[in-house]
């Protein structure tokens, strides 16, 4: 199995084991958030049920008329809250709570008419109790309170018979209150039992995601751990492995995983994971990357020895420029005094055969004005040599030279890891020399890998202007520093540990034979551009 699949796997296995606790966490978010709801509703029911019961014992103690107002006010608003709160009703309490106080405000009501009929009959006795006038306060001030008493009060009292309508309405009104205190005794036991159980429901839904977390988040954790031991396992020993080829192809090893597989504890790891027929672990990236520093290996042993033999090639190069240089120069101190012998030969030669001088003053006149000839000969070959070629112009194609010199930087190797961007038109022309163009972006380009380490970026940029065309390379090196800036095109002057101090100044000598010019910004760790203007037409 592929490395990558081991990775996607065991982060699949924990994404789910999160998914299913944030499930479960939403779950219980969801239980808990219905449940408080639920907590309160049962809350404000057993508030107003508390308060109801209030005003019904101050309305029966004290006869206040306005607690009627207050009871009739709590049980519309009671009646109210449990029909807008009926579809969550899951045990059928709220219902039954509601046939209690649709009960409780019937019987209420049925006390409210007997307490009007009773005080309308009350009142038609009271000039019969005109000798009793404490006892009429009496009755009035407690009827409600103890309706029985005063019954049998006024039966013992006034005489009155059993069946009398105000004896009556006392002891209807006495079986109705024991009535309704029941009733009012249910509702606030379920309005209780709502609120306990709410209070229970929230308990175990916060209970559960406690258990929830407590479960899940160990096992995603063991999980992780046991993924990251497995794969560490599976993969550090043999990035080991790589560590040390790295190391010792540094130090230009490059056999260090093929040859030297015996000598080494990496090398009898890398027998064991790759000759023994240990297919899983090459067969993930790690051994796929093992395999394939093998053959970078042998891949960088051969293009050393091409290497080698192109340094070679290189010094053999340079020799010759050094060559050309040194002679360009004696060409040029030699060449005024051997004019002068030259002619001093010729002179001697004609006056010795005119005025008849010995043979050997002839002969040596002669081999005089021969090794002349000969070192003007060598002269002017050194200085063929030495003189810089002039330029062959005609229409040429930049943007198609940039295109070549990169592809032939790029299939060489000089650009391995460099990557370029151009931005152009799809053609550029100008009148130019082909082959000396092409020696000036090979200078730049050369000169930028060599900024970047060999790793970075080159953008060619060309802008067409109605008489020049700009060129605008850039890169993204380590960059020059500014009391350098105004001296790298001069000749011989260089930076580099093995640098000849040329490239720069063949660039500038060529572009000011195509009329050109060169500029250069530069700024340290970030990066250096070079603009070349030429002209569109010479």
């Amino acid at each position: 199995m592929s490395l990558q699949k081991k990775i996607i796997i065991s982060f699949l296995i924990s994404s789910a084991i999160i998914a299913i606790l944030a499930v479960s966490a939403y779950i219980s978010f969801i239980e808990m958030r219905k449940e408080i709801r639920y907590l309160e509703l049962s809350d404000t029911l057993r508030s107003k049920s508390l308060l109801l019961r209030r005003h019904e014992k101050n309305f029966f103690l004290y006869g206040d008329l306005e607690e009627i107002k207050n009871v009739y006010n709590y049980l519309t608003e009671l009646d109210a809250i449990l029909k807008q709160n009926s579809h969550i009703d899951k045990t059928g309490k709220l219902a039954n709570l509601h046939e209690k106080t649709e009960e409780y405000k019937k019987r209420f009501n049925t006390i409210e008419n007997i307490v009007w009929d009773f005080q309308r009959d009350f009142s038609m006795l009271k000039p019969s109790l005109r000798l009793h006038p404490r006892l009429f306060l009496l009755v009035e001030s407690t009827f409600l309170e103890r309706p029985k008493i005063n019954a049998d009060l006024l039966v013992d009292l006034l005489s009155l018979r059993p069946d009398h309508s105000t004896v009556r309405n006392l002891h209807a009104l006495d079986s109705e209150i024991s009535a309704l205190r029941k009733t009012g005794e249910e509702i606030l036991f379920i309005s209780q039992e709502l609120d306990r159980t709410a209070r229970t429901n929230v308990e175990e839904a916060i209970s559960f995601s406690q258990s929830a977390v407590l479960i899940l988040f160990p096992l995603f954790l063991l999980v992780g751990l046991a993924t990251l031991f497995v794969i560490g396992q599976s993969v550090v020993k043999r990035l080991k492995i790589l560590t040390m080829a790295v190391e010792k192809a540094g130090m230009g090893d490059f056999s260090f995983l093929t040859e030297n597989t015996k000598a080494v504890e990496a090398g009898r790891l890398m027998k064991k994971f790759m000759y023994k027929g240990n297919t899983a672990a090459v067969q993930d990236e790690v051994g796929k990357l093992i395999k394939a520093f093998i053959k970078m290996e042998n891949d960088l042993s051969a293009r050393d020895g091409e290497i080698k033999k192109k340094n070679e090639e290189l010094l053999q190069s340079r020799k010759l420029a050094s060559i050309g240089t040194l002679a360009s120069g004696v060409a040029h101190e030699l060449n005024n005094p051997l004019n002068n012998i030259y002619l001093a030969a010729q002179i001697l030669s004609r006056e010795s055969g005119d005025h008849g001088c010995s043979p050997i003053v002839r002969d040596t006149v002669k081999d005089i004005f021969s090794q002349t000839l000969r070192v003007k000969r060598i002269v002017s070959d050194l200085l063929e040599f030495a003189r810089e070629k002039a330029p062959e112009l005609g229409p040429v194609d930049t943007i198609n030279i940039v295109r070549e010199v990169l592809d032939q930087m790029t299939q060489s190797g000089e650009l391995h890891d460099v990557r370029y961007e151009i931005s152009s038109q799809e053609s550029v022309k100008i009148i130019g020399d082909r082959h000396l163009l092409q020696q000036v972006f090979i200078n730049l380009f050369a000169n930028a890998v060599d900024a970047m380490n060999r790793r970075g970026l080159i953008s060619i940029d060309f802008s067409v202007l109605p008489e020049t065309v700009e060129i605008t390379i850039s890169d993204t090196g380590k960059g020059i520093l500014k009391e350098d800036i105004t001296r790298i095109f001069d000749p011989f002057f260089t930076t580099k540990e093995k640098g000849t101090g040329l490239g720069l100044a063949i660039v500038y000598s060529i572009i000011k034979k195509h009329n050109g010019k060169i500029e250069v910004s530069s700024e340290t760790d970030k990066g250096t551009t070079f603009t070349i203007t030429l002209p569109r037409e010479l």
